[in-house]
Order: structure tokens, then C-alpha cells, then sequence
């Protein structure tokens, strides 16, 4: 399903009677996994290239699942930095038209806005940002919502939960790839490092590990 500006795929049907909500489990906070790819590491100055967003639920057996993706390739602000190394590294060309990327307006204002809808719909307060090494992925959330003057940015302005701290405490494991197979996930090098993928891959490691916990001390009362 696309809406003409962000693309946006149904992973899971709303849960219809959950034994709690997810609103009790994390503050009134909703975990939205986030990945970003852009075209160096100062999310000031260097271009913000693509954004994936997969929002999460509780489901009736009382476990985290996917619920809803969303996904935007961006072009390069105007004024932006492209660092080649890390473009090389993530193996994107910017200004392929094969990549129908938008402005960083049109793509992040109606994107910011279905995270909100979500946030809303689960009775939550705030999203708050799942990643892996999350807070460079937030760095770069929060200067596109600056560049745009958007000041309803739905993600909790500095808080994170990290899969890299997760997985090296659960695991040992701070790689991606490395946590994944640890949790007896497949992984694949080659579509590494593309949003998509590289969320997809964070959201089931997440889940994986939010699950264990739960089953082993139980459901939240």
C-alpha cells in the first residue's frame, strides 16, 4: 500500500484482545524500530538518504509482533554533505530515479504524522525510538524534524531502547548480524544496510528477545 509518499505495508492485523497493553508495559510509550541510511554521520549536515519505521503491538497470546511498516527514500537536502565512503558503504546512489525518493517534507511530515495516528491509537503518549545503536538513527529523526520546523515530532526527544546494549546483555552481542544469529535469526550480508532490511531484521530481534523475557517471568499484571 503506498500513499503516494510513503510507502506503508499491513505486517500484522490489529489485536483484538490483548492481555495488556502496550502502554503499561513501556511508560505510555509505544517502541517504534527505526533504521535510517544517510550520507554521513553529522545528522546537521550530511544527507538523511532512507527511512524505514516498523510500529509494534501486543498481541492476544499477550506477545510483541509487527504491526505496520513504513518506509522513504529521501533525496539529499539542498546544502547537504554525501560522504563518499559511506555512500559507497551502503551501496545507494542518491540520485537514481529507480529510487523515487522525496523531499525530506513531503516524505517525513505525512510519515512523523502515521506514527502519530499509531501512538494515539495504542493510548499511548509518545513513540520512543527502538534501534540498533538508536541514538545515531534519533540524531538523525531529530534534525529533520528541526529542518522542517515540526514541532510535533511524535518520538521522545532523547530516550531510546537499543538492540546493541540489548543484544550484548542478552547474547553478548553487539553486531547486528552477530545478535541475530545468536537468537537463531538468519541474516543476510547482502542486503545488509538497507533500511528495510536492517529494521525488519532489528524488529524481529526485538521482539525475540522482549518475548523470552516474557515468557520466562510472565505477563505483565
Amino acid at each position: 500500500m503506498e500513499n503516494n509518499l510513503i510507502n506503508i505495508e499491513h505486517l500484522n492485523p490489529p489485536a483484538t484482545n490483548p492481555p495488556y497493553l502496550i502502554k503499561e508495559r513501556f511508560r505510555t510509550f509505544l517502541p517504534v524500530i527505526v533504521d535510517v541510511e544517510t550520507g554521513g554521520f553529522n545528522p546537521y549536515t550530511d544527507a538523511l538518504l532512507e527511512v524505514c519505521m516498523i510500529t509494534v503491538q501486543i498481541n492476544n497470546q499477550g506477545l510483541m509482533e509487527p504491526k505496520d511498516r513504513y518506509s522513504v527514500n529521501l533525496r539529499p537536502f539542498e546544502g547537504s554533505t554525501l560522504v563518499r565512503i559511506n555512500v559507497d558503504f551502503i551501496g545507494v546512489d542518491p540520485f537514481d530515479p529507480k529510487r523515487n525518493a522525496k523531499d525530506e517534507g513531503q516524505a517525513m511530515r505525512p510519515l512523523f504524522k502515521e506514527i502519530a495516528r499509531e501512538v494515539k491509537e495504542q493510548a499511548c503518549t509518545k513513540a520512543i525510538l527502538v534501534g540498533h545503536n538508536g541514538s545515531f538513527d534519533l540524531g538523525f529523526i531529530n534534525a529533520v524534524a528541526n529542518r522542517l520546523k515540526y514541532k510535533r515530532n511524535p518520538f521522545h526527544p532523547f530516550s531510546v531502547i537499543d538492540t546493541a546494549s540489548l543484544g550484548a546483555l542478552v547474547y553478548g552481542q553487539t553486531v547486528l548480524s552477530r545478535a541475530c544469529h545468536s537468537a537463531g535469526m538468519t541474516f543476510d550480508e547482502e542486503h545488509a544496510h538497507s533500511a528495510q532490511y536492517d529494521t525488519q531484521q532489528e524488529c524481529e530481534l526485538f521482539c525475540r528477545m522482549y518475548n523470552s523475557f516474557t515468557k520466562f517471568a510472565g505477563l505483565p499484571s
